[in-house]
């Protein structure tokens, strides 16, 4: 599986794997998992944090999507910032160097395969490798509580910035995730990531950081 990054500069180049992106995201949360707060009647799912500044990671296998994920930079409106200020003690993060990540999910086909990495492992690993990339030393992401035990078995420190509430059911919080070296070369080890996944097609004049040496890996 190979993961490409979809920024302003390139979206043209993936306008058409966007939309799908938008349709399976429909699929999983308001089909699946029946957050029907989220239907819209042209079947996708996308909201006010899908805008020109988000960056999408698309994991592709022969050209299909099987994973996925949105990032968001602090900067700008936040879920946790507008729609779930109260999972945090202090004001929301507004830093140029913290991206929120959400909407990560994997089509049901690939969950739980045991055959080489999952699929979810390499879409973690590919934020954690864009974070160093353009030099990030954060993420925010708000989430079910059953996730922070993942996290931290994959190598990630994860600190949270409230205490956990009920949301629709729900036991959810936030928490901040350091982007560095440690928490890519971990989540690669631990979870059996080859190195480096991501595509960065059309982003040739992107400055991009160099990443720790693969070769600490093993």
């Amino acid at each position: 599986m190979d993961v490409h990054v979809v920024r302003r500069e390139n979206r043209k180049l993936y306008a058409d794997l966007i939309e799908r992106q938008f349709r399976i995201r429909h699929q999983i949360y308001v089909v699946e998992r029946k957050w029907t707060a989220l239907e819209r009647p042209d079947g996708r799912e996308i909201d006010q944090f899908d805008t020109d500044d988000t960056v999408y990671l698309l994991g592709l296998q022969h050209g299909e999507i099987v994973a996925g994920m949105r990032m968001v930079p602090t900067v700008s409106p936040t879920l946790l910032s507008d729609i779930f200020p109260q999972l945090a003690l202090d004001p929301p993060v507004r830093r140029p160097d913290v991206y929120e990540l959400s909407r990560i999910f994997v089509v049901p086909n690939r969950r739980g395969e045991h055959a080489g990495p999952r699929a979810e492992a390499v879409i973690q690993a590919a934020a954690m490798e864009y974070g160093l990339a353009i030099g990030l030393s954060a993420f925010t992401i708000v989430l079910e509580t059953w996730w922070l035990p993942r996290l931290l078995d994959q190598g990630w420190r994860a600190r949270p910035l409230g205490l956990p509430q009920d949301i629709a059911g729900m036991s959810t919080t936030a928490v901040l995730v350091d982007v560095d070296d440690d928490a890519w070369l971990e989540i690669c080890a631990r979870r059996s990531v080859p190195g480096p996944a991501l595509q960065w097609r059309g982003l040739d004049n992107v400055d991009r950081n160099p990443l720790p040496n693969t070769m600490e890996l093993s």
